[in-house]
Parts: C-alpha cells; sequence; structure tokens
C-alpha cells in the first residue's frame, strides 16, 4: 500500500510539472535537487551568467603537426575561431580517454580537410573549470583506491561507474549542473559543428542552443551519465547501440523507460585515428614477418590518466625482464605524466633502469618512435611528458611499431593492434573486453596478476593468437569497423548541410 501511494504521489508530481528525458518523467524531487545543486556550486565558484569570455584559436604545438588542431583559448587576439570547414571537439582533461577519444576524431577531421578546434572546458580559468578540477581530483583518488581494496571496488567504486551513474532520470542535476560550463560557450559560431567526447562539453553545448551537437559516446556500456538529450549520439558497437537505443535498465523504479529515437542515435564503429587506420594492413604484415622470422617480440604498456594498477605493472616487467635482457622481448612503457611509477619499477624491478633508455623530449620521442616502424630496436624504452597531449599521443606513436597492447579494458579497449586485457578499472569497462575478445584482435579480460602473466607468456612465447590478432584486425578494417571516427565527421557535416 505505501509503494502504491508513493507511485501515485510521483505520478500526481509529474503531471504538475512534466519535465521528461527522452519522455521519460524526471519527478520533482529530483528537479529540486537539481536547481539546489546548480545553486550551490554557482555561489561556491563565483558563477557569472554575464560573464564574457572572447574566443581565438591557435596551434597546438604538440599534436597540431599530426592532426592539423587548433586550440581554443581566451584573452589573446590571436585568429578567430571560423565556421567554414572546421569542426569543434568539446572535451575535458579527465584522465586520458577522453583526450583519445577527441585525438580520434581530429585525426578524422584533419584527414578529410577539416580544422579540428580543440574546445577543452579545463582550459579556461572559469568558475566551471574549478568545479571539474575537483570533480576530477575525487575520481582519480577513487580510481587508484579502487586497484588497492577489492572492498571498496566492489561496494563502493563499481556501483558509482555502473548502477549509481545508470539511471536517466537519476543524472539530471548533472545535466542541468553543466549550466555552469556555458559561458565560455558564448563566442562560439552557433551553427559550427561540435563534437563532445565527454557528456559535460556536450551538455553544455545544447544548454547554449548550438544548432548541431553530437555526443560521441566513448563507453561500451550503456549509462544514463553519458547521454545528452538534444544530441546526436554514437556508439561504437551493436551491443551499445541497442542498450542506449532502449534506455535497457535506465528507467525509474524498475520501470522499462521509453528509448532514444532512431534518427537521435547512430552506429558508426570504433573511434580510431587517421593514421592508424590508414596503416592497419601495413602495420599486421611487419607483425607477422616479425613473428615469423622469430624476431623480438615488441610490448607496449600504456599507464592510464589515473595511474591505477601499479603493482601489476611491476609484476609484468618483472616477468619481462629475462626475455628483455636475452634480447628475446622489447618493451615500450609509457608512463604519461606518472612519475612516481616510473619510480617505483627502479625500486622493485632488478635491472630495469640500468636496461631502460628514458624518453622525456617531445621531439626525440617523436623521432625515435617513427624510427621504430622500420628500423630495429631493443632493450626497455620509458616515456613520460607531463603535458596531456604528449603523454595521450605518445601511445599512438608507438601502437604502430609494436606487436601486443597491454592495458585496461577503456578507450584503449577499440583500436587495431593485438591487445592483453588487464584487469578492469571500473566495471563498466568489462564491456570493452568483451567487444575485442570477440572480435578476435585482443584477449578476455585478465582479472587477475597470474592469469595476465599466463596470456603475455603465451603472446610471447607461441604464435597462434598473435597471428589470429593480426588476421582480424585486417579483416575488420575491411567491414569498416575502425571507421568511427571519420562516421562522426560525415555525420556532423551532413548535418550542417541540412540545416
Amino acid at each position: 500500500m505505501e509503494e502504491q501511494e508513493q507511485k501515485r504521489e510521483q505520478e500526481q508530481e509529474q503531471e504538475q510539472h512534466p519535465v521528461t528525458l527522452f519522455g521519460n518523467p524526471v519527478f520533482f524531487a529530483r528537479q529540486r535537487k537539481a536547481a539546489s545543486m546548480f545553486k550551490k556550486y554557482a555561489k561556491k565558484y563565483h558563477y557569472d551568467e554575464n560573464a564574457s569570455y572572447p574566443l581565438f584559436s591557435e596551434d597546438n604545438r604538440v599534436i597540431g603537426p599530426f592532426l592539423g588542431v587548433r586550440n581554443v583559448v581566451s584573452g589573446a587576439a590571436i585568429e578567430k575561431v571560423d565556421a567554414d570547414r572546421s569542426i569543434v571537439i568539446g572535451t575535458v582533461r579527465m584522465g586520458y580517454g577522453y583526450y583519445r577519444t577527441a585525438m580520434a576524431v581530429a585525426s578524422a577531421a584533419n584527414s578529410m580537410g577539416l580544422v579540428p578546434y580543440w574546445f577543452d572546458l579545463l582550459a579556461f580559468k572559469t568558475p566551471g573549470a574549478r568545479l571539474i578540477a575537483h570533480l576530477e581530483r575525487i575520481d582519480n583518488v577513487r580510481s587508484r583506491l579502487s586497484q588497492r581494496s577489492k572492498l571498496f571496488d566492489t561496494v563502493m567504486w563499481n556501483l558509482l561507474m555502473g548502477k549509481a551513474n545508470k539511471r536517466v532520470e537519476k543524472n539530471y542535476p548533472m545535466m542541468m549542473l553543466c549550466r555552469l560550463f556555458t559561458d565560455i560557450y558564448k563566442d562560439l559560431p552557433p551553427d559550427i559543428p561540435f563534437v563532445g567526447t565527454h557528456p559535460w562539453p556536450t551538455m553544455a553545448a545544447v544548454h547554449v542552443k548550438m544548432k548541431n551537437v553530437i555526443n560521441a559516446i566513448p563507453d561500451n556500456c550503456p549509462l544514463g551519465l553519458h547521454l545528452t538529450p538534444g544530441a546526436l549520439h554514437t556508439v561504437q558497437s551493436p551491443s551499445a547501440y541497442f542498450g542506449f537505443r532502449t534506455l535497457k535498465d535506465m528507467g525509474s523504479s524498475g520501470e522499462i523507460p521509453k528509448g532514444i529515437p532512431a534518427n537521435e542515435i547512430a552506429l558508426v564503429g570504433h573511434y580510431v585515428d587517421h593514421e592508424l587506420v590508414a596503416n592497419v594492413e601495413v602495420d599486421c604484415q611487419a607483425r607477422l614477418r616479425r613473428i615469423q622470422s622469430k624476431e623480438p617480440r615488441r610490448v607496449l604498456i600504456s599507464v592510464g590518466g589515473a595511474g591505477a594498477q601499479q603493482r601489476l605493472y611491476v609484476d609484468l616487467v618483472k616477468s619481462l625482464m629475462p626475455s628483455i635482457q636475452d634480447g628475446r622481448v622489447v618493451l615500450f612503457i609509457n608512463f604519461g605524466g606518472h612519475t612516481k611509477i616510473w619510480e617505483l619499477l627502479k625500486r622493485d624491478v632488478l635491472g630495469v633502469e640500468a636496461a631502460a633508455k628514458h624518453h622525456v623530449d617531445w621531439a626525440e620521442t617523436v623521432r625515435f618512435a617513427q624510427s621504430t616502424i622500420a628500423d630495429d630496436v631493443a632493450g626497455v624504452h620509458t616515456f613520460l611528458n607531463d603535458d596531456t597531449f604528449a603523454a595521450v599521443y605518445t601511445t599512438n606513436l608507438l601502437m604502430r611499431s609494436s606487436d601486443i597492447l597491454i592495458t585496461n579494458p577503456g578507450e584503449l579497449a577499440y583500436y587495431p593492434i593485438p591487445t592483453l586485457f588487464l584487469r578492469r578499472v571500473g566495471g563498466h569497462e568489462a564491456w570493452g573486453a568483451i567487444r575485442g575478445s570477440e572480435l578476435g584482435y585482443a584477449t578476455v579480460e585478465c582479472e587477475s596478476a597470474p592469469q595476465a602473466l599466463q596470456c603475455l607468456d603465451m603472446l610471447l612465447q607461441e604464435d597462434d593468437l598473435l597471428t589470429m590478432y593480426c588476421e582480424h584486425i585486417v579483416k575488420l578494417k575491411q567491414m569498416g569497423i575502425y571507421d568511427g571516427a571519420y562516421r562522426v565527421v560525415e555525420l556532423a557535416m551532413e548535418r550542417k548541410t541540412q540545416q
């Protein structure tokens, strides 16, 4: 009886306050929470809706030479943002994943003759940027703690990265809070195509009524937190398309929700950079040649933005050292900006410091990575760079000449390189490993260090798995699986033409 009475009260509230998300009701209690959150953070971070930020663009000195990227900045009269033959890519520097997806879209746009403008909410000194920085610090601490405490991982982290953010209606307060980010959008041309690789800049673009907004969802696990009502949603896999199309398990109180209309969602394929897609056949042929000629296997470990799984990296490198020392394995480790993890390896892995060549200069890193595509290489090569663009793109540069990528099944799960999946960092990443293993270019998720070491040993000592992965990658390219970034840009330009 009590449940029936509560449901009747909710229905009455909804009749009085008809706010909906894709036709699904947002109850008044949630609307009040959204208003309260906005008021709280607007006051805390001194938000002024009348603030003005004149926008200009400047060359991106790190990835600009590769991807044609120009950074959107404020306060310096350099060059205005031009809506003609260009696209704005909205992202947030939280970890490395959102930057990685944004780089894939920028690379595709550049290959198609467009100017990709990089629009990072954290690049501006605004109340919204201060709020995001606060949220990122909390997220990184939780991510690292999840790898050290199984209890925290089970009770808290998987809940936060899954069920707690799944319901569409429950995410309404954060959707409304994105109004705090709109102050820097005022000077953007309203008709310029806007592709967001994070829901916050995408939602802010919808709030200011930009005409052509695409929400490039980077995750294969359908969650309400990724949604942006008013934008065109793009996804990388059929399972993600089904999950977001139906909004499965995203309704309130166990109800079956109304889904996203078919004209507001598109299956596009994996978001992969043009320079990687264009060279799939050449790079896989080189891998197969190295397998057949018994050349050293090249292993690439890419440390994520949160710097999680530190002890696992120690175990992996320890197991590789004998093979590195006798010339059977070459190891690339991209630490990004995580100096502490390199210090941990030097302390706990005997011989790694003496065997390593350290790369910290960006220009030298680029030259070295490009040389490895055609030249022989040996030993351990470590890469450190505090610049987020360099930290992310170093992995891209090294992918082409690597035989095996070792990573957690996050945004790197969708790239055309044989991949060993480590334990997930958050329950939502499970679907990335399922996707890669089913398509035949990656292992299943290795949930423990012994399992990861067993898979790694098999990939290094035997030929069948690595050969199979290379052959499948070539087939997947022919099927268009890796064309997601191109398709996102095509959709943006098609919508612009229609408008």
